[in-house]
């Protein structure tokens, strides 16, 4: 082999092993936790659990079985707890509409880089979607999305760190009036790795 040919296994060597520091492996958990206020301990309060299999899985050819469960990890050196799931892909993976419902704010932030909040048909969920490389053609503020359609594509901006290609995928339970980023955190993933398919 030679000096580039060392040189391109070490290179792909390092980025498998980056990529598999930030990878959780877990288990599902029956029921899906909300976050409705945090508890003395910091840990999120559980609220009642949302239909299994609501959802399509937001990343394009990721099955439920290779979804696993970040809910609660650290964050900033245990200053805060991970209140989404991160789901890795290829960077320009189409992201999909997890449910139907209406583009909300689209937003740029030092976290989630670039970002879309989408509000669901009947009001009471948001779905935030985060380290976007970018958005769908054409995709604006108030536009309707049916469940599955592309809406953006995988990438690794905010503080996702270069190379860290991922979808952080976040819900939230919504009160009338409430505006798009003050709903209770949902965790995401008992709903998402559920068998049972989306209606």
């Amino acid at each position: 082999m030679t000096r580039l040919g060392w040189g391109i296994l070490a290179a792909i060597l390092l980025l498998a092993a980056g990529f598999a520091s930030v990878t959780r492996f877990g288990t599902m958990r029956p029921e899906a936790r909300v976050a409705t206020a945090p508890a003395e301990s910091g840990a999120p309060v559980v609220g009642p659990p949302l239909p299994p299999g609501a959802l399509v899985v937001p990343v394009a050819g990721v099955t439920r079985a290779a979804l696993r469960d970040s809910w609660g990890d650290a964050r900033d050196g245990g200053s805060r707890g991970h209140h989404g799931i991160d789901i890795p892909a290829a960077a320009g993976t189409p992201v999909l509409a997890a449910a139907a419902g209406r583009v909300e704010k689209l937003f740029q932030s030092a976290r989630g880089g670039t970002t879309m909040y989408v509000r669901s048909v009947d009001g009471t969920i948001v779905y935030y979607y985060a380290h976007l490389s970018g958005y769908a053609a054409g995709l604006h503020e108030g536009q309707a999305v049916r469940a599955g359609e592309t809406i953006a594509f995988v990438g690794d901006s905010g503080d996702a760190g270069p190379g860290n290609y991922h979808l952080h995928f976040g819900m939230q339970r919504m009160a009338p009036g409430q505006r798009w980023w003050e709903g209770e955190d949902i965790d995401p993933f008992p709903i998402l790795a559920a068998a049972t398919p989306p209606r």
